[in-house]
């Protein structure tokens, strides 16, 4: 991981809905994720009451709870959460990989942001620099769902606003509805 940090554009969190997908494994690590990521969204004004917390077993089940949050229809963006550490084989590149496709994956099906804070490392030293140390990645995680669900926000709006300008089109109609 790089230790660049981007700079975010301030965004109002009053009213947007966030789901956290968090594993159980390396809990204290992912402890230290979760309590950083919700202190960043509620410091960009995410109430506690729009926040949500689902406890999965590793990271590996990220991927299916952020799939059914992001298909309820309830939430502005999803943060998966879950830390990996190399270990004697190459498990931990699978999960990587695989974690980060099928939460791809499901932002494009669903049209709801997600965010892969799934931390591969391949020392647990390295770990807890990112969950726990001065790298950070919970805030930044934070803010890029905030940044994403705004995105979401504006750019459904405006395809909410393009489908009723080709409904008005097509006399009522769906644009793409089949006879």
């Amino acid at each position: 991981m790089s230790q660049d940090k981007p700079n975010y554009e301030k965004v109002d969190g009053a009213d947007l809905l966030i789901a956290i997908v968090a594993a159980s494994y390396n809990q204290a690590l992912v402890d230290a994720l979760v309590k950083r990521t919700t202190q960043g969204l509620k410091a960009g004004g995410v109430k506690e009451a729009n926040l949500r917390i689902v406890k999965v077993p590793g990271s590996g089940e990220i991927p299916y709870a952020a799939n059914m949050l992001a298909l309820s229809g309830d939430y502005d963006c999803i943060i998966g959460l879950g830390v990996v550490v190399a270990g004697d084989t190459p498990h931990h590149e699978v999960i990587g990989h695989s974690t980060a496709h099928a939460l791809q994956d499901v932002a494009l099906r669903s049209e709801v942001p997600v965010i892969n804070g799934i931390v591969v490392t391949n020392t647990r030293l390295q770990a807890e620099e990112r969950c726990k140390g001065d790298l950070d990645r919970g805030t930044e995680f934070a803010q890029a769902a905030l940044v994403m669900a705004q995105h979401r926000i504006q750019m459904g709006d405006r395809l909410e606003q393009v489908d009723a300008e080709e409904r008005a089109k097509n006399g009522g109609q769906e644009p793409f509805a089949q006879n």
